[in-house]
């Protein structure tokens, strides 16, 4: 992943004006429907925090970011909450969960990064765990404000996906334009 953007407070404050009146409420009403309440949950890139602050009423969440800016961020806003430096493609932690979250995140790794998160997501949920990912839909990939940023179709993410979880559902839906957006729901395989 590029790493300038995220990297300053400037650009972490520029991000949390852009992003406000932004959020995944429903895209958490639907992770609700296939994991159970107050279960362990891990946010991957948790930014300004607004759906961390979504997820902890009804989950124990552990926010992460790979920005030390938007952890400096994160824990000033909410003191109370546990939140990691955490690189989505390798997912260096100890402990278990039973689902991992992400709302646009996972795009900004290239594809062997991505397969290597994937990978690593499935070693670390428990079983019968549960992922929550949102993509931007489309085709190549191209570096906006330094950041690389991978779009995803519903058969690239079934096939990068399906060798360690079993897919609930890939749907598309409107962030800023009709169908500019790809949510993947699925539940890890058993051994």
């Amino acid at each position: 992943m590029e790493e300038g953007y995220y990297k300053t407070k400037e650009s972490v404050e520029e991000y949390v004006k852009l992003s406000e009146g932004f959020n995944g409420a429903l895209l958490i009403e639907k992770f609700k429907k296939v994991l159970n309440i107050n279960s362990n949950v891990l946010e991957i890139g948790s930014g300004p925090g607004t759906d961390w602050n979504i997820l902890s009423k009804y989950y124990n969440v552990t926010g992460s970011d790979n920005s030390p800016e938007f952890i400096n961020h994160l824990t000033s806003k909410n003191p109370n909450g546990n939140f990691l430096e955490l690189d989505a493609s390798t997912l260096s932690i100890n402990g278990k969960f039973d689902g991992i979250y992400s709302n646009k995140v996972l795009h900004h790794l290239n594809d062997n990064e991505l397969a290597n998160s994937i990978k690593r997501q499935y070693e670390i949920l428990n079983t019968n765990g549960v992922i929550c990912h949102s993509f931007w839909l489309g085709e190549g990939s191209e570096v906006f404000k330094g950041l690389f940023v991978n779009y995803h179709t519903v058969s690239n993410l079934q096939e990068v996906f399906s060798k360690q979880f079993d897919i609930i559902s890939i749907e598309k839906y409107k962030e800023f334009e009709n169908d500019d957006s790809l949510l993947l729901i699925g539940k890890k395989k058993a051994n």
